[in-house]
């Protein structure tokens, strides 16, 4: 090894200055209470601020650490700021923030029990208590994943994979899921990966997918139909299907039940709308997106099965250099999902789990849900604005009388060059709208009240 090699791996005052650097640094952000919500910038706009960074001699770690402050973060919107409010925010507790240090600290691969038993017994504890919070057995079992696209990806792998085993080995024309149209785009980008047809089905006038619908494109397409996939928390408005009645039906057809709740499932932590997710319990597979509204960094997906056997058949590779792994009954979380090579990425969120209590956790989430119903209440009393739906969950949309898309776009525009917000408009039917995404417990009713008073 060269000197210059042996430099990067080996204790040295160079590298005992750098680690002091970073962790100086990532103190200072964990703690702060003000940062600010930042902006991007242009590529053109980087490039005149950054310059060359990668070169053969390097630039050191004082100056990469000082460009990546004052110029590469900045450019980068804050998804812990109260004030993120588009897609689905990250505002990870700083608990689960501060552990995600150690697990690349540590080294740790979870690919595998051989290689780190201990981080995936700890990561299985926290997927049997979200098993055990939606209902499933106590068999059930799982593995987390980068996001929730390879969750259900993976889902309806095994899905697909257990008719194959189950049905005879009987291919139809055309394996087939049914969803809904106002199912994620990641449903439909799974079918795509694994040439099947995705059958999406207009939901009810409240857009929530029927059992009815749902019984309709059964009996249509038959036994071309392995699963169905139910949303417990859409993305755009944050409702859930009808479930029940989607379980229902598996007293009449042979198909798997997926439930799609990357968002919305998280809700059943909150007795306010508990009640709202029958049906939950009869899932083959679930997925939770813990960083979405449970406090945990990106990248986070809880995947669930109810019986993880079957999974383990559909996604266990095997290589010469596997068998000392795969010849064994070692729980290997490699074997339920399509990845092989994986962080032990639910370590943050069950040390933010162990170091708070999950009393914590329920509460921090019907605190989110009292938001947004409040401020959807001020909506519906303000002239001017009308709800587009009313919310479920955490997902309040609503119009300005008289906006057109260019208007909403300059407003938003305007919120996040002011520091004040990021809120991005969106549609639904054709008509431009806002979205309020409530998933950090600092939000409040009075910012959420001060963004609508800009709406002039």
């Amino acid at each position: 090894m060269t000197n210059h090699a042996r430099r990067m791996h080996t204790p040295n005052s160079e590298n005992e200055h750098l680690v002091d650097l970073v962790l100086d640094y990532a103190r200072q952000r964990i703690l702060a209470t003000d940062t600010p919500l930042d902006h991007p910038m242009t590529p053109a706009e980087l490039t005149a601020r950054v310059g060359t960074t990668v070169n053969d001699d390097g630039i050191g770690a004082d100056r990469a650490l000082a460009l990546f402050g004052e110029v590469l973060a900045p450019a980068c919107i804050t998804t812990d700021h109260p004030g993120f409010l588009s897609f689905m925010p990250c505002a990870p507790t700083k608990a689960a923030t501060a552990f995600d240090l150690v697990v690349s600290a540590c080294a740790v691969y979870s690919g595998s029990w051989l290689e780190g038993s201990g981080a995936v017994h700890a990561e299985n504890e926290v997927l049997g208590w979200l098993a055990r919070e939606f209902e499933l057995p106590a068999s059930a079992g799982g593995v987390f994943v980068q996001g929730g696209t390879l969750g259900n990806l993976s889902s309806l792998v095994a899905a697909r994979d257990h008719a194959l085993r189950t049905r005879g080995g009987v291919r139809p024309d055309r394996w087939r899921v049914v969803c809904s149209t106002e199912t994620h785009s990641s449903v439909v980008a799974a079918a795509k990966v694994m040439d099947i047809e995705a059958v999406a089905v207009r939901p009810g006038p409240d857009g929530r997918l029927t059992g009815d619908a749902v019984r309709d494109a059964l009996v249509k397409y038959g036994a071309s139909v392995f699963a169905v996939v139910a949303t417990a928390g859409s993305t755009n408005f944050g409702l859930i299907d009808r479930i029940d009645e989607i379980a229902a039906l598996k007293d009449e057809f042979d198909f798997w039940l997926h439930v799609d709740g990357a968002y919305g499932l998280t809700g059943m932590l909150s007795p306010l709308v508990r009640a709202h997710f029958t049906g939950v319990a009869a899932a083959d597979s679930l997925i939770v997106d813990p960083h979405k509204w449970m406090f945990a960094p990106f990248d986070a997906c809880a995947l669930i099965y109810r019986d993880p056997a079957i999974a383990r058949l559909a996604h266990t590779q095997h290589a010469e250099y596997l068998d000392t792994l795969t010849d064994g009954n070692d729980w290997n979380p490699t074997d339920y999902a399509v990845h092989l090579t994986r962080r032990a990425r639910g370590l943050p969120l069950w040390f933010s789990l162990a170091s708070y209590g999950t009393e914590a956790y329920r509460e921090a989430v019907t605190s989110t849900i009292e938001v947004a119903h409040a401020i959807a209440d001020v909506i519906r009393q303000r002239p001017g604005f009308r709800l587009v739906k009313d919310p479920e969950l955490s997902v309040v949309v609503f119009e300005r009388d008289g906006w057109l898309l260019p208007d909403y776009d300059a407003w938003s525009a305007r919120l996040l060059a002011d520091g004040q917000a990021f809120v991005t408009p969106s549609s639904h039917a054709g008509r431009p709208n806002v979205r309020f995404a409530v998933l950090n417990p600092t939000t409040t009713v009075e910012q959420l009240i001060a963004i609508l008073d800009t709406m002039v």
